[in-house]
């Protein structure tokens, strides 16, 4: 029993401080990540910037405000979440567009730019375009622009356009950034950026 104990005690040590499981629940980053991919991110991957696929909490911009402990409210849910047998519903994944200073405009000649310069998106979704919605929005300090690569289907920056922060995510709310795939087993293996 005091292995089991320790075993436990590491795995909340290692979860809380350096790395992290999720799974990807929706088809916003294909086809960097695909529906059902089991991720493992790192808690220490350090500053944020343009162009990263970060893992961040959502809540309080992408998700409403949780009043209660998910742990007190559904505790099965929440466990599968930790596990990574669940995707979440305040967990998102996208990519940086924009950072502190940035400014990040769309789409009036059919291009993303920053800072006035087109951006190469190579990992765009085949057959997307940049944005079907137009913006021009400049980054403040502490926040980043986020977008998924399946522009399409993404819930990302362009739909808080008009809610309190403009779309811009806290950079404080970052967990950290995947580094590889775990499952399923065919697509298991480091991730590139």
């Amino acid at each position: 029993m005091p292995a089991a104990l320790l075993a436990f005690v590491l795995l909340l040590i290692i979860r809380h401080f350096f790395l992290e499981v999720y799974m990807i629940p929706s088809e916003s980053m294909e086809p960097y990540l695909e529906p059902g991919d089991r991720i493992i991110v790192n808690r220490l991957a350090g500053e944020v910037h343009r162009g990263d696929v970060v893992v961040f909490d959502g809540e309080g911009s992408f998700s409403p405000y949780v009043s209660a402990s998910p742990w007190l409210t559904d505790p099965v849910g929440t466990g599968a979440q930790w596990l990574g047998i669940e995707g979440s519903d305040t967990i998102y994944v996208k990519r940086v567009i924009g950072v502190a200073g940035d400014r990040v405009e769309c789409c009036s000649d059919g291009h993303l730019k920053v800072n006035g310069q087109v951006l190469e998106e190579p990992y765009l979704y085949p057959g997307n375009t940049a944005s079907e919605t137009e913006f021009s929005v400049e980054v403040p300090a502490g926040r980043m622009w986020v977008m998924g690569d399946h522009r399409s289907v993404s819930r990302d920056s362009r739909a808080l356009l008009g809610a309190p922060g403009g779309g811009m995510i806290r950079t404080e709310k970052v967990i950290g950034k995947p580094i590889f795939i775990a499952l399923p087993a065919d697509r298991a293996g480091r991730l590139g950026h």
